[in-house]
């Protein structure tokens, strides 16, 4: 089985969004989401609402800011919204991207309904072998393990372990983020975002 792309995807996509020049590209951060949303089958948007449905209904708003926060280059800025507030705004720009459509794209099957539910464990294992990260947010990642999705948990470690300055892997912890990306057929290009980090490349 594999993923509709070889690629990042979902909300951990959506983070990648957000580097420094963002602002360059749209005004608002919803209008730059909409600006990323491809024409096309539709996999991507479905797979983003999908992501930002599973955290509003398993994380508060506190913890969904500290998750946009660590997971971002340049945050979103959380002063004049919440953290439910901005991902209840991801879902509806993909409502409104799908709204648009004339034939509505076919649901997420396979591969891509994978949740990573039997591999939890291991997934919070390693979330807690990052100890370069502050504690707010290990907390912020393991509960979204728990409360959300496995699968979810590891994709946003991913980007905020890419985005964490000082952030180090090692041989072997690459090794175990690769087996489990195999496990979740993730494409070839989702865990090899992170190999810059393993010590010695």
């Amino acid at each position: 089985m594999q993923r509709f792309t070889e690629f990042d995807f979902g909300i951990s996509w959506v983070l990648g969004f957000f580097h420094q020049d963002w602002t360059y590209e749209a005004d608002t951060p919803a209008e730059l989401v909409a600006r990323h949303l491809p024409e096309g089958a539709g996999e991507e948007t479905l797979a983003v609402r999908r992501d930002a449905l599973t955290l509003l209904d398993g994380l508060p708003s506190q913890t969904l800011e500290v998750l946009w926060d660590a997971g971002t280059q340049y945050g979103i800025g959380f002063g004049r919204t919440t953290g439910a507030e901005w991902t209840r705004t991801v879902v509806d720009v993909c409502d409104t991207w799908l709204a648009a459509r004339a034939q509505a794209p076919r649901p997420l099957t396979g591969a891509d309904t994978e949740d990573g539910l039997a591999h939890r464990d291991e997934v919070v294992a390693e979330i807690e072998r990052m100890g370069f990260l502050t504690e707010e947010v290990l907390r912020a990642l393991v509960d979204c393990a728990h409360h959300c999705t496995p699968d979810l948990a590891l994709r946003v470690l991913l980007r905020v372990v890419a985005y964490t300055s000082g952030a180090s892997l090692s041989e072997e912890q690459y090794k175990r983020l690769e087996g489990i990306g195999s496990a979740l057929h993730y494409g070839e290009f989702v865990v090899k975002d992170v190999k810059f980090l393993v010590d010695g490349d």
